[in-house]
């Protein structure tokens, strides 16, 4: 869509920039989200202090799936090993390190339906808060419009389209969004 007012263009691109954001945050945040089988994502955000400073686990070992309930994560120095174990510990993941000299393994227990229902819970919430930041990005970016219609005299008609527009681009991130929620609902439900 081009628009005959280069202020509006750049509000309708960073627009449309912002809403793919909301979905892929959203989509990283249910990634986070353990389903049938463990994902190493799951733990790429707890930190390790090493040489001084606090990396991700992911940029200290190897992460890998055993089987669909156990994550293996072999330290590329051992000498951190101890210190990834006392972290992944103190994460709150749901699941104890097993420190074995070479290798750190950690066991998830099996999801029980009660637990299956709050995860369901938790991405519903993790979508609600995307849609609410998607639809104060639409207030912000047709409060833009609004004050450029009246600075640059814009018809009634030109403010009509770009609004519908504005709310077209909404309704499809939107929908996009609940494709990828309906995904991980099932995904999560599944046994």
């Amino acid at each position: 869509m081009d628009y005959f007012n280069e202020n509006i263009n750049f509000a309708m691109e960073l627009y449309k920039d912002k809403l793919k954001s909301a979905v892929s945050h959203a989509a990283t945040e249910f990634s986070n989200i353990r389903a049938g089988r463990v994902n190493p994502a799951i733990i790429e955000r707890v930190t390790v202090e090493y040489c001084g400073a606090h990396m991700p686990i992911s940029d200290l070992a190897t992460i890998t799936n055993e089987d669909a309930r156990t994550l293996v994560i072999s330290p590329w120095d051992i000498a951190v090993r101890s210190e990834m174990c006392r972290a992944l510990g103190s994460a709150n993941l749901g699941a104890n390190p097993i420190d074995n000299g070479q290798y750190i393994r950690m066991i998830f227990p099996q999801l029980t339906e009660d637990r299956r229902r709050d995860l369901v819970k938790q991405v519903k919430t993790i979508a609600e808060s995307s849609r609410v930041t998607m639809r104060n990005e639409r207030r912000d970016v047709m409060d833009k419009v609004r004050k450029a219609a009246k600075t640059d005299k814009f018809s009634e008609d030109e403010l009509k389209g770009i609004e519908t527009d504005i709310q077209k681009l909404l309704d499809d991130d939107i929908k996009n969004l609940d494709t990828i929620l309906s995904r991980k609902e099932a995904e999560i439900m599944e046994i």
